[in-house]
This record gives C-alpha cells, sequence and structure tokens, in this order.
C-alpha cells in the first residue's frame, strides 16, 4: 500500500541516524564516511527549506494553471464540478508519478501536487452535485471524501499532516447528521478514540523501525483531538468570548454534560502523559503536557470564576519549577538516569528543530535582535578639541 518501499525508507533512517551520532561525536569522520557508503538510497531527498519552497511554488502554479483554464473556459456549474475532479485526477497521477518515476521523497512537489488532489477532489464534489441547492443531508459526502482521501494519501505518502486534515474533515461530519451540540462532540470524540484504538494496536508493532515516529505523531495528533472535542472552552467558535466568559459556554450546554467534560479534562491529562512514559513516546508525553497546561488555563472558565492579570504569570512560574523539579530529580539518578529517563541531550535532533525555528522566527521580529539603526543630523560635526589626532585641528 506504501508507495516507498521498506528498504528505501529505513535506509534514508540510518542516513539520519549517522548524521545525528556524528554531529554529536559518537561516531569519527572516518566511521561516519565508512557508513555513508552503506546508506546509499536512490531517494531524492532536500533539506526542509528547498522543501518549503518548492511545495508553495508547486501550490501556487497548480492554483494558476486551474484558474487560468477556468477563467478561459468559463464552464457552468456543472461542467466546473467535472472540470475539478479532472484535475484532482491530474494531480494525484502526477504526484504518483514524481515519486515513482523520479523517486522523490519528501521534496515539496509531490507534496504538493497530493493536497492539491484532496482540495480539487472536495471542490468538485461540492460544485458537481451540491452547489446552488438547498441543504441536503447528503452533503456529508464531500467532507466524507476529504477524510478517505486525506488517510490514503497518508497512508500511500507517509504524509502525517495528511491525517491531520482526515481529522479536521471529520469535525464536520457530525453537523449534517444531528443538531444537538453535545452529541456533535462525542461524535467527533468517538471518532477520533476509534482511530487512536486501531492507531495504537499498529503502533506497537513499529517500535523500533521507520515507521515509529509517524504512528506516534498520529497517535498524538488522536489524543490532543479528543481532548480538544471534549473541552468546552476550547471551541473553534466564540473562542474568546468564552475564554473570558466560562457562564457562557455552560449555558449552552446541558448541565451534566458540561460537568462531565469538566471531569474528563482533568482524568485524560494523566492517562496520557501515562501511556507516553510507558512506551516513552516524546510525542505523546508532549501532548500530555499540553493538554495538562490547558486543563489549567481553562479551569477557571469552566468554573466561572473570574481571571486576573497575572495568571499566566502563576501558570508560567509553576511550568518552570515542575521543569526543574523533573529536570533535578533525573540527573541526580545513577548516571543521570532514571527509568530509562535522562535529562541530557543524547542527540543533535533537539538542536536541529531549535536552529530551524530560530531560522524561521528570526525574519520575523528583526527589530527584536538588531535595533534599526538611530539617524544621524547631518549638520552635526565633531567639535569643542583644541586638537585632533594625527596632528588634525579640533574641527576634525
Amino acid at each position: 500500500m506504501r508507495l516507498y518501499s521498506t528498504s528505501s525508507e529505513e535506509t534514508l533512517r540510518a542516513r539520519k541516524l549517522l548524521t545525528d551520532w556524528v554531529g554529536e561525536g559518537f561516531l569519527t569522520k572516518a566511521q561516519y564516511q565508512l557508513l555513508e557508503q552503506e546508506t546509499v538510497s536512490e531517494l531524492r531527498t532536500t533539506n526542509i527549506f528547498l522543501r518549503l519552497v518548492l511545495f508553495l511554488f508547486t501550490l501556487i502554479s497548480v492554483s494558476a494553471a486551474a484558474g487560468l483554464f477556468y477563467v478561459v473556459s468559463r464552464p457552468s456549474e456543472q461542467t466546473a464540478g467535472v472540470f475539478f475532479l479532472i484535475f484532482a485526477a491530474v494531480c494525484y497521477a502526477a504526484a504518483e508519478a514524481a515519486v515513482s518515476q523520479l523517486g522523490l521523497y519528501r521534496y515539496g512537489i509531490e507534496e504538493a501536487l497530493a493536497v492539491c488532489s484532496v482540495g480539487f477532489l472536495c471542490a468538485g464534489l461540492e460544485v458537481a452535485f451540491f452547489s446552488g441547492s438547498v441543504y441536503s443531508p447528503k452533503e456529508f459526502l464531500v467532507p466524507a471524501a476529504g477524510v478517505v482521501f486525506s488517510l490514503w494519501i497518508w497512508l500511500r505518502f507517509g504524509l502525517s499532516y495528511a491525517f491531520l486534515a482526515a481529522m479536521i474533515f471529520a469535525l464536520f461530519l457530525p453537523g449534517y447528521w444531528i443538531s444537538s451540540r453535545e452529541a456533535q462532540r462525542l461524535i467527533i470524540a468517538m471518532f477520533y478514540a476509534i482511530g487512536l484504538a486501531g492507531v495504537a494496536s499498529v503502533h506497537s508493532r513499529h517500535r523500533f523501525d521507520y515507521l515509529e515516529e509517524a504512528y506516534s505523531l498520529v497517535e498524538a495528533f488522536l489524543w490532543l483531538g479528543i481532548y480538544l472535542a471534549i473541552n468546552l472552552q476550547l471551541s473553534l467558535l466564540n473562542l474568546s468570548a468564552r475564554w473570558w466568559d466560562g457562564t457562557r459556554a455552560a449555558a449552552q450546554f446541558a448541565g451534566p454534560f458540561y460537568w462531565g467534560t469538566w471531569v474528563l479534562i482533568w482524568c485524560l491529562p494523566p492517562i496520557v502523559l501515562a501511556r507516553g512514559i510507558r512506551q516513552k513516546d516524546r510525542f505523546v508525553i508532549a501532548v500530555g503536557a499540553i493538554v495538562a497546561s490547558l486543563t489549567l488555563v481553562s479551569n477557571k472558565p469552566y468554573l466561572g470564576w473570574p481571571r486576573h492579570t497575572w495568571d499566566p504569570m502563576l501558570l508560567g512560574i509553576l511550568l518552570t519549577g515542575v521543569a526543574f523539579f523533573i529536570r533535578r530529580w533525573l540527573a541526580r539518578g545513577p548516571g543521570g538516569i532514571r527509568h530509562g529517563f535522562t535529562a541530557a541531550r543524547l542527540s543533535g535532533k533537539d538542536k536541529h528543530w531549535i536552529n530551524i525555528g530560530a531560522t524561521v522566527l528570526g525574519p520575523l521580529s528583526p527589530h527584536s535582535i538588531t535595533p534599526d539603526p538611530q539617524p544621524s543630523s547631518p549638520d552635526f560635526r565633531f567639535g569643542g578639541g583644541q586638537t585632533g589626532g594625527g596632528g588634525a585641528g579640533g574641527d576634525f
């Protein structure tokens, strides 16, 4: 089912590990060069920056080509829907060809083509069958197609954000079936829970191979999705109003359901953290820490208590204290290790992502790093001394 062969992806994973190890000094240059010759892959890769550039360039090019064809031909609504469906098929075929013929792997081009195929498919179904008509319950087929095809892109190309797109499409499905907001949230949470059960069972079979990180990230997405579905104070709709006025959210849901979700948002973070610690899964542990922080942040709005300007400061002090305590507790263990965990950095992966973040965020805030040069007056002249340097006069 997966488009890339197992040997090719294992080879790429080995090359990344070699680069990581030599950067930390675990391997000498001679050892690295010897092992590098044994991990040559036929797949073509690039760095994250060129990958983003190629992704955006391909996305703009495909959109421009579709827009140009649409403007020139000026089709009717039905014809436009068929046109979008054809474009979806062409984009997907081009993505498959880019991998099978050119050997592109996370190159940006094949990713953009796959993304465009999902977008054109949903747009084509909407325009061809439901544009200009009254509301139809069958319109749920559009987000359903987005879910199915996004999952196929994830399975076929291994793109983790395609699974995230499938989760987002799934958010729209309950609205076509039932009007109760409580039932909609329960259905969404049930979808994610079913997906979590399936992913967790498969994840256990890929603990130490190239698919471990991919399944770990997907499992983290699902845990976070379940939490966001049951936390009524973190709704995407009217978030700012509910954030500062928890009574409004309480009035929009039945009392037992509202307080039941309050209990669940306190029960879920320990479960996620326990799962991540037991599996030594850093992504799940990170999500556990995130949802625990969100529970502390949303507790006051849930209870209808007034929020204060110093609440973020107290939360920051608490999180800093917890991080400092855990770090000290791990460092005092035998060899700085407790139960397989350590506070020491064992690889250069974290440093790599920190460097990427600094490079991306640096241009966004140049004034915070380098102050603007102060304009000088053209009439200003140094003076006041009796003599200048090197025999020059005081006016120099």
